[in-house]
């Protein structure tokens, strides 16, 4: 969860910029956590304390309203009695990780996966985007190698994950949508040598830098067993302490070992 959330700090300040380059400084000092990091700790906090995923996503969105939602989302959490809303964008993988990292079986991280996105991204595209996130995270921490998880993640959801970031980057726009972005942010990960180079890949497509470096720094935390400590330092003191209590919880009851 902490390689999710680095990644959404790192991929912060190249949201609609279009990079398209691996050559960038990982921190600067406008770096900062936005909705993906906020809704990830939500996730997690359902799991931590057995309350309803719909309550703890509106609950941090509520108290963190200004950390760049998308339009619909927004209206959703402001909303007397929020619905969900048959979203297919990516706000439903960019905030799973904890789903991939907490439970043992296949069958149980696909299925808690689902009940995460369908509060508002009840979409099929939306679910299967967050179960694909979701899964790709359980096989990295249990031990799969990259070949397994492409297979897996591609037969499970028919993504196309036999292409290379460089073979996406130079035609790829701003995607918000899971079927046009998840799959890409699986690829950055697979076509990595390191959860660094990961980071890297998604922030180099150009397109929605800070979620779909979320997404990819999240499978690549699980298989790489960690962050790197400096990673770890700068995301650490950029977030408030109610999130890094929620993430502290995670880790000691769901401990990652690889």
């Amino acid at each position: 969860m902490y390689g999710a959330i680095a990644g959404d700090i790192i991929g912060s300040v190249h949201e609609f910029i279009d990079t398209k380059t691996k050559d960038f400084s990982l921190f600067v000092e406008k770096s900062d956590f936005t909705d993906d990091s906020v809704l990830t700790a939500a996730v997690a906090a359902s799991i931590l304390d057995g309350a309803s995923y719909r309550n703890e996503i509106l609950d941090f969105a509520r108290r963190y309203p200004m950390r760049g939602y998308g339009g619909r989302f927004k209206a959703w959490f402001h909303s007397q009695d929020p619905q969900p809303y048959d979203s297919w964008g990516n706000g439903s993988a960019m905030r799973v990780s904890a789903v991939g990292l907490a439970f043992d079986d296949r069958d149980s991280v696909l299925a808690e996966a689902e009940r995460s996105a369908d509060c508002t991204h009840n979409h099929p595209e939306g679910v299967k985007g967050a179960q694909a996130t979701a899964l790709a995270i359980f096989l990295a921490r249990n031990g799969a190698d990259k070949e397994t998880i492409r297979r897996d993640v591609s037969e499970t959801f028919g993504y196309d994950l036999d292409r290379t970031v460089d073979g996406i980057r130079p035609g790829y726009g701003f995607e918000e949508s899971c079927q046009d972005s998840v799959p890409e942010s699986i690829v950055a990960f697979l076509d990595a040598d390191s959860y660094v180079d990961a980071v890297r890949n998604a922030v180099s497509l150009g397109g929605d830098a800070d979620t779909q470096a979320c997404i990819a720094g999240g499978i690549a935390e699980a298989f790489y067993g960690g962050v790197p400590d400096d990673v770890m330092s700068e995301t650490r003191r950029r977030l408030p302490q109610e999130l890094l209590d929620v993430m502290d919880r995670l880790y000691d009851r769901f401990p990652l070992e690889r």
